[in-house]
């Protein structure tokens, strides 16, 4: 009879999320964080370790198994060891009740630490131990709360219903503890998102709140998993993006393409990462991509060197390539913020007036003459427009990426305009000129310049930064073309190419 091989899984892999932005931890990609940290903060019996939004207390309990191991030879009792470190070594900060009585019992063994069945009974004065929780409020402003920019229309305030104001954020009491403590490491997965009262499902990031609030902890080490979407800024994040970039204090980066690969199930537009940030740390940053082409190849470069921050180590040298290359302006500032004509994506179609393209569904009709703006003075002359996001619904950035093609793309007439739906790229006085740059716009080249800072569906004015404005377009631009023109390898072509669909 052969033998039966019992699988014991840990639980805490296999918990549901409690939603996509409030994203449970694996202990696997728990661990490989911890792998970031200098292994001798676990040999050391004052060490002491504080996630600030713990949610299934897999941080903690990881922190734990390790100073067991790291702390034996100082502390050889076992019993003394483990009632060390749990009084005097891991806390946390709970970011609700139920998550405060999930992270005890992962940590405590039960949620009450007092209880007969607790490891560390008798080891506290309170029922939560080191793991602290404090129902708070938003504070109120003109219908936003003014710590986390919360909407008091998209939340309730019901005494019954979660209100998502996180104690790390909107409890100064907590805050104080934690800078008396003194912790030499923050780490955790914060809570990504908040509703801010937009159409549909429209959120603002906040995770980046939690970032810089662990900051004035004044840690020796931060270390955090985040969303990717910050590399190129946008919706409150261009501050944060900055200064991620440019304080130098970021010694490791890790970067993963597909959410998918982080944390199973759960679907993050632009990938995830995490980092390592040391107090006393200034210089350039241990760079690791993990994709189809890279396979977690690590590479040292500064994070300053460009404005948004360039996931692939591969696709550096190619930009640094086309910027040596090319010596005059970039397309970014000659592409049409949103609104080019000052109509918006819901616009209703006119009966007659100026002939308008519209979302694909509606395709060209007209708008009222009185409500088309011409302030690109482009109206009366041929246009390449594209729309505002070319890869809505792909959100895994690891596959190849196809931006713009036939069928997406217009290149409209003089005299036509365009909604909120499409931005104008160029414009031109003949139609020569503008079918020209079309083809220059579907060059796999062009089109990769563009994917490195692009980190969501939407591609503004912004994402052309990298792309050379040639100014005059004459004939049909190809590939070959360009990287004579800019240098660019065969094998750097191949990257190219395996990137664009």
């Amino acid at each position: 009879m052969s033998e039966i091989k019992v699988v014991r899984p840990d639980i805490l892999d296999c918990l549901a999320n409690l939603s996509s932005d409030e994203v449970f931890t694996p202990p696997e990609v728990v661990n490989r964080m911890l792998d970031l940290l200098p292994q001798e903060l676990f040999r050391n019996p004052k060490t002491k370790f504080l996630d600030p939004f713990t949610k299934s207390g897999v941080f903690l309990r990881e922190i734990v198994k390790r100073l067991d191991k790291g702390l034996a030879a100082i502390i050889p009792d076992k019993e003394k060891r483990i009632r060390h470190i749990f009084a005097n070594q891991v806390y946390g900060i709970a970011i609700t009740q139920l998550t405060a009585l999930f992270s005890r019992r992962s940590l405590y063994c039960n949620k009450d630490v007092n209880n007969e069945r607790s490891a560390v009974r008798d080891c506290f004065k309170t029922e939560g131990g080191n793991i602290g929780y404090h129902p708070c409020r938003h504070t109120w402003v003109d219908g936003s709360c003014k710590v986390c920019g919360a909407s008091k229309k998209a939340l309730s305030q019901s005494a019954d219903v979660e209100n998502y104001a996180y104690p790390f954020l909107h409890d100064e009491v907590f805050m104080k503890q934690a800078q008396e403590l003194g912790f030499d490491v923050v780490i955790g997965n914060p809570p990504y998102q908040m509703r801010d009262g937009g159409n549909g499902t429209s959120a603002k990031p906040i995770y980046h709140l939690f970032v810089e609030k662990a900051k004035k902890l004044n840690p020796k080490h931060l270390c955090m998993i985040i969303p990717a979407r910050w590399y190129s800024g946008g919706k409150g994040l261009d501050d944060f993006r900055e200064s991620m970039l440019t304080d130098g204090h970021i010694s490791h980066l890790v970067d993963y393409e597909n959410s998918a690969d982080v944390f199973s199930g759960v679907d993050i537009a632009g990938g995830i990462c995490y980092f390592r940030w040391d107090r006393d740390y200034k210089g350039i940053c241990k760079v690791a991509t993990f994709a189809p082409e890279s396979a977690g190849v690590v590479e040292e470069r500064r994070l300053d060197e460009f404005e948004t921050f360039i996931r692939h180590n591969k696709s550096v040298e190619i930009v640094r390539k086309v910027l040596r290359a090319h010596h005059g302006s970039y397309m970014n500032e000659r592409v049409s913020s949103r609104k080019p004509f000052s109509l918006p994506t819901n616009y209703a179609p006119a009966k007659q007036g100026v002939p308008c393209w519209f979302v694909q569904k509606i395709g060209l009709s007209y708008a009222k003459e009185s409500d088309v703006v011409d302030n690109l003075n482009c109206l009366n002359k041929w246009k390449v427009i594209v729309p505002k996001a070319p890869i809505a619904g792909q959100t895994d950035f690891s596959k190849p990426v196809a931006l713009y093609y036939e069928s997406n793309t217009r290149v409209a007439k003089p005299g036509e305009c365009c909604t909120e739906s499409w931005i104008v790229v160029a414009s031109f006085a003949t139609q020569k000129e503008a079918l020209s740059f079309k083809s220059y716009l579907y060059t796999k080249v062009v089109r990769f310049l563009i994917l490195q800072t692009v980190v969501s569906q939407d591609v503004t004015k912004k994402n052309y930064k990298f792309v050379p404005d040639l100014v005059k377009y004459d004939g049909l631009y190809d590939d070959t073309r360009l990287c004579m023109a800019w240098g660019i390898s065969d094998e750097e072509w191949q990257f190219i190419d395996s990137r664009i669909a």
